[in-house]
């Protein structure tokens, strides 16, 4: 019997310890133990895909791998009571694409556990738009709507020009409250008007390096993304009772701040785990995002490349002129 065999990006370490990313034919039989089996129709590009494919040991330890946090497609396989073949289901999060072979290969094959089933009012492609930077976002608007964040409040999203920062604009301006993005360090003004922003904040204008304990209160609510300068001014300049949801560390994963925040404006600062959230929070989080959150300019956060695209399209997140988010189609 003939062996089947997919395309898929490969990494592979050199005896000189550098990496080089190549198209390869794989094979189905070489892929890690799972009861479900999923052709792969669309997957996305994420910062951790970028850390997997340029050698970071943190996030992938052994070479050669594949990566690819982010798969959607259909069932071909399955050992699982729970899913049948031509079941259309999404893979995020969990060990995928960080040492287990990921979503930037046409199968995939993963417990049942990792495994959600589409919700009706998103296509595959669609899902892969979102993705886990969407999940990300999705996570961190349901933590501060729990918490109370409503439509008219004041919000504040940093990131806004990159994938989560870009979905938590168009979220929240959509679900309708204010929302100021900080731009980055390229110009982005008009982009992130067009997603929902009613502002748009300069880094200049918001990074402070003063160490004063607090700062002008002008928000309800932050989605914050990036770490660092970022984050400790954006904790200080929340409003009394506020809260602000924590997910990234581009620019530093080191903090430095008082407690006053906290104690004096009684700031809720909350972390988003999408890696290892757990199934019940997770299948709420994606009705949401493919019902009452899914925003009409979606598409224009979206760019799509070809599986033979994928390399260059990795050296612009790792160089940070990406927007949005950038979708791979495996079988154009």
């Amino acid at each position: 019997m003939e062996k089947k065999t997919y395309l898929g990006l490969v990494v592979r370490e050199t005896e000189d310890k550098k990496y080089e990313r190549a198209i390869e034919e794989l094979s189905i039989d070489h892929l890690p133990a799972g009861d479900v089996l999923v052709r792969v129709l669309y997957s996305s590009l994420n910062y951790k895909d970028m850390l997997s494919a340029t050698g970071n040991k943190g996030v992938t330890k052994r070479y050669p791998h594949t990566p690819g946090i982010d798969a959607a497609g259909i069932v071909e396989k399955s050992s699982s009571n729970e899913f049948n073949p031509g079941d259309e289901v999404i893979v995020t999060s969990y060990d995928l694409g960080m040492n287990t072979s990921g979503g930037l290969g046409q199968y995939i094959r993963v417990p049942s556990a990792w495994v959600v089933r589409k919700p009706v009012g998103l296509s595959l492609r669609e899902s892969m738009i979102f993705g886990t930077a969407g999940f990300t976002a999705a996570l961190s608007v349901l933590r501060l709507t729990d918490f109370g964040i409503k439509a008219k409040d004041d919000v504040l999203v940093t990131g806004a020009g990159g994938g989560v920062g870009g979905v938590a604009v168009s979220m929240l301006s959509h679900a309708g409250l204010n929302v100021t993005a900080l731009n980055s360090l390229t110009d982005e003004r008009d982009y992130l008007t067009e997603i929902g922003a009613a502002k748009v904040l300069e880094p200049a204008d918001f990074i402070d390096e003063s160490g004063r304990p607090l700062l002008k209160d002008q928000w309800t609510g932050c989605v914050e993304t990036l770490g660092g300068n970022v984050l400790t001014s954006a904790i200080r300049s929340i409003r009394a009772n506020g809260a602000i949801t924590c997910c990234g560390n581009v620019v530093s994963g080191d903090i430095h701040l008082t407690v006053y925040p906290f104690i004096l404006r009684g700031v809720s600062l909350f972390g988003i785990d999408s890696q290892n959230c757990p199934m019940a929070v997770r299948l709420r989080a994606w009705d949401m995002i493919a019902g009452p959150w899914k925003f009409p300019w979606l598409e224009r956060l979206a760019s799509e490349v070809k599986l033979s695209a994928v390399d260059s399209a990795i050296e612009k997140i790792r160089s940070g002129s990406h927007k949005g988010r950038t979708i791979v189609n495996l079988w154009d």
